[in-house]
């Protein structure tokens, strides 16, 4: 069942997600993920079935809660910048990427409760120090790329994580709404409550709403 025309998480009840899937699969299971990329785990049935492992024990809770599950792709890395250092061609990025989301299918079958698939997005740079910054134009022609993928599959929505900066925001919203699909912008903060870039959390979603027409979700 696709919840793209109306995200369930957005009513009364109550969601449950997973959390730090690439420090759990290197400092808990033991992995080697190349630039923190999960993503490249997919490329066979070993690295996949990891990824099975690593889901498990979050669905479980939410079957033991009663609570609804939002799954997000192990696709935080699975964007052209990234693929590009770790050698993954423009065709590759594409298949893993559905193989992700065609991964989170199989665990929405096996789900107890309400189930939303999120294609998950990481920042073009370092998600707490970038060293090059994006325009909003340029933001939203990058991000195009990952988000048509997702776009094309049984994905819900994308989820924009550690995000630094408001006009990578901007961008990436817009890409979103330019393929059709609901979008969620979740901003890095540091212990001040301010993003990397120095801004206060609310200016930032204020800026994302004005520019974009409040296009999040």
């Amino acid at each position: 069942m696709s919840h793209r025309s109306g995200l369930p998480q957005l009513g009364d009840e109550l969601f449950l997600t997973d959390g730090g899937i690439e420090t759990t699969l290197i400092f808990h299971h033991g992995l080697d993920l190349p630039a923190f990329a999960a993503f490249v785990l997919l490329r066979d049935q070993a690295g996949t079935d990891e990824l099975r492992r690593y889901y498990a024990p979050y669905l479980e809770l939410a079957r033991e809660a009663g609570a609804g599950f939002v799954l997000e792709s192990p696709t935080w890395r699975a964007s052209p910048r990234w693929a590009a250092d770790l050698g993954v061609s423009e065709l590759e990025l594409d298949e893993l990427n559905r193989k992700a989301i065609a991964l989170m299918e199989e665990l929405r079958g096996a789900a107890a409760g309400t189930t939303v698939i999120s294609g998950c997005i990481g920042p073009q740079d370092d998600g707490y120090n970038p060293s090059t910054k994006l325009t909003a134009a340029e933001s939203r022609d990058y991000h195009a790329t990952q988000i048509a993928t997702f776009a094309d599959t049984a994905a819900d929505m994308v989820t924009a994580m550690t995000i630094t900066y408001a006009d990578e925001a901007i961008g990436l919203a817009l890409a979103a709404r330019d393929a059709g699909i609901p979008a969620a912008i979740s901003f890095t903060l540091e212990t001040d409550g301010r993003l990397p870039s120095g801004q206060g959390l609310g200016e930032a979603i204020s800026q994302v709403d004005d520019a974009t027409q409040a296009a999040p979700a």
